[in-house]
């Protein structure tokens, strides 16, 4: 079996972050979800669980962090640079705040940030397949 991974998020609004994460194109698995937690499925082996507050709490004594504080960046690879567009786009539209960091184009490499309506930080990136196999060495990026 693949090695899976599962994203948990604490939300304010449970049906919010639902409906921004479904306009990104995730869909909802109804057999994880309930009127405290949501299971949003990206891909076969990446799962977000949408947490409430309170369910949140059932896992961690631990502080929520505030939305202007950052614990962690996700990175979702993208098929084109269209696509990462594509997130960005949605984002804006459902409740997110776009390019939250410098737009990154390398031309092998481009990507853009959002958070989502809790702050939770997203970064879209598309590689060059070529680079991302090693069959191409990236030119050097001067910063």
């Amino acid at each position: 079996m693949a090695r899976m991974i599962f994203v948990n998020l604490p939300v304010v609004d449970l049906d919010r972050s639902k409906a921004f994460y479904e306009a990104l194109g995730l869909t909802n698995e109804p057999n994880f979800t309930d009127e405290t937690a949501a299971c949003m499925v990206l891909s076969e082996t990446i799962f977000v669980m949408l947490l409430t507050h309170a369910k949140w709490k059932t896992f961690t004594d631990r502080p929520i962090p505030s939305t202007d504080s950052s614990e962690v960046m996700l990175c979702v690879s993208c098929e084109s640079k269209d696509e990462v567009n594509g997130f960005l786009a949605a984002a804006e539209q459902n409740g997110g705040q776009p390019d939250v960091f410098a737009v990154q184009d390398h031309g092998f490499m481009f990507s853009r940030a959002f958070t989502d309506p809790d702050g939770h930080i997203w970064e879209t990136m598309w590689m060059d397949p070529a680079v991302a196999s090693g069959e191409v060495a990236p030119p050097e990026v001067v910063a």
